[in-house]
């Protein structure tokens, strides 16, 4: 398939997706999610590959949903309840094909992996971070709160305490912040990330496919057993918080770039 926001590399047994908006900061518009989705799709009837490597074109991983998107922040905001809660499973929707990938899975982190950058990241089964990069989730900073079946993929790799904090203070940590806080996986130089993630991917793909899926699958069973039974309420939460003062100061300080003043209403 002819892809327009992505580029698609293979190499013997690993694939490389690389999120291609550079322009953009590889924000997330319904076509990319679209393309992502459709792109995992067809990796889980590829026998041949064995890793997938995300990661993003230029100098960004993914910068979050793009709130330029007419397409995506009107399906977002607009027609009845009914139809904002159906056009809010993309989101959840392209974290959970993801994270339930056939293939082992590689974020390398470039740059800024922020809000749905970084719930990609998360899905992914290891992540190799730039010694530059940034990730965070500023959702909260917009009044909202954080969706897309990512709470308790944040929950499973930092614990409670320090998923409170990055995601209540909604701050961009950086490398040496997140491994030692156990989010990624390894931290190395900018210029050597995908050479780095590549060498890893051998050695993963090295080992009997059959069976590494299976442990994968495995592990992400017992890991994230609970998290469908609470996880559904993500678009009531969001539809909530778009519905306050707080949720329409938050986005218009963004785009203002100012602080904003948040009341409780």
């Amino acid at each position: 398939m002819a892809y327009k926001y992505l580029k698609i590399e293979h190499d013997k047994h690993i694939a490389t997706v690389i999120f291609n908006r550079p322009e953009k900061l590889n924000t997330l518009n319904v076509g990319l999610m679209s393309e992502i989705i459709t792109a995992v799709r067809e990796f889980n009837n590829d026998e041949q590959t064995r890793v997938v490597i995300f990661t993003g074109q230029g100098k960004n991983f993914s910068c979050g949903v793009d709130l330029t998107d007419e397409e995506l922040m009107n399906g977002m905001s607009s027609g009845t309840k009914l139809k904002r809660t159906r056009f809010l499973k993309q989101g959840p929707l392209l974290i959970r094909e993801i994270y339930e990938m056939s293939q082992i899975t590689i974020a390398a982190v470039n740059g800024a992996a922020l809000g749905g950058g970084a719930c990609i990241a998360a899905a992914c089964d290891f992540r190799v971070g730039a010694d530059t990069c940034r990730i965070g989730y500023p959702e909260i900073n917009l009044g909202m709160n954080l969706s897309w079946r990512a709470l308790p993929l944040c929950v499973s790799l930092l614990g409670p305490s320090r998923a409170k904090q990055m995601v209540i203070l909604g701050k961009h940590e950086k490398a040496e912040t997140l491994l030692g806080w156990g989010f990624i996986d390894a931290v190395v130089p900018e210029k050597e990330l995908l050479s780095s993630a590549k060498k890893m991917a051998e050695e993963y793909a090295s080992k009997p496919p059959l069976a590494a899926q299976m442990i994968k699958q495995s592990v992400n069973a017992i890991s994230s057993a609970l998290n469908q039974s609470i996880m559904h309420m993500d678009a009531d939460q969001y539809l909530l918080t778009t519905e306050t003062k707080d949720f329409r100061e938050g986005v218009q300080a963004f785009f203002e770039k100012r602080k904003p003043e948040f009341t409780g209403d």
